[in-house]
């Protein structure tokens, strides 16, 4: 018999966790759509894949990386779209928009937006997806010691961040 995750335990997954991966989804991209977007596809990849998850404690681990990869890869996608583009297409308003009030925090966002790519995506793990420190390196594949300079710069760069001026 063949051990992974059933798709009741990614069912259940799915209803306590779907709120906070579009957060982290939120932190690290632009737009509500693509957010959507990025969670829904990271709970399609890891239930076609739910045979590899040999531990269910270990799904949520697996949704938040995948989440994390997808959301770069939706950057990725748009900053070729822009150059190709002579225009961005604006962003379409989704009915889910009021979850995203209380994530909106308009200060921090955008000084988590002018943080570097690694920095950002440690504290996003770090700080808003409560994982710790070893947790943040497995799921982006760097050193422990690695996170905690990335976190430290990203911090100290926050605090120049939001004491400047608006």
């Amino acid at each position: 018999m063949a051990a992974g995750t059933t798709v009741d335990h990614l069912t259940e997954t799915y209803r306590a966790h779907y709120r906070s991966l579009l957060g982290l989804a939120a932190l690290l991209l632009d737009d509500t759509a693509s957010c959507e977007d990025v969670v829904q596809e990271a709970f399609i990849r890891v239930h076609s894949a739910r045979g590899r998850v040999r531990d269910p404690e270990k799904t949520l681990a697996y949704l938040r990386q995948t989440v994390v990869n997808l959301s770069r890869s939706a950057l990725r996608r748009r900053i070729l779209g822009l150059k190709l583009l002579s225009k961005p297409m604006p962003d379409m308003a989704s009915a889910e928009e009021g979850a995203y009030d209380l994530l909106e925090r308009d200060q921090l966002i955008k000084a988590m937006r002018g943080l570097q790519r690694r920095q950002r995506e440690v504290l996003v793990l770090r700080y808003f997806a409560d994982m710790t420190e070893a947790q943040v390196a497995e799921t982006l594949g760097i050193s422990l010691g690695s996170v905690k300079a990335y976190g430290s710069r990203g911090i100290a760069a926050l605090r120049v961040a939001m004491e400047a001026p608006a």
